[in-house]
């Protein structure tokens, strides 16, 4: 299913900044940091395993809860 890696990536900064514009800003910030741009990702991405890893790290990292 392409598209995972978005979902996963607008799950995060949901979660994470809980509609704070300067939580969601911060967040693309570190996601940007940890080497994941999120405007290069759309739902017709192909789901690439070493980003969805980085993901998984990260969502352990900031102590998320992402299915």
């Amino acid at each position: 299913m392409a598209g995972e890696i978005k979902q996963m990536i607008d799950r995060i900064i949901e979660q994470r900044s809980q509609g704070n514009p300067a939580l969601v800003s911060s967040t693309r910030i570190k996601l940007v940091m940890k080497g994941i741009n999120p405007d290069k990702f759309n739902q017709d991405s192909a789901n690439d395993p070493v980003i969805l890893a980085k993901l998984q790290t990260l969502v352990q990292e900031l102590g998320l809860t992402i299915p």
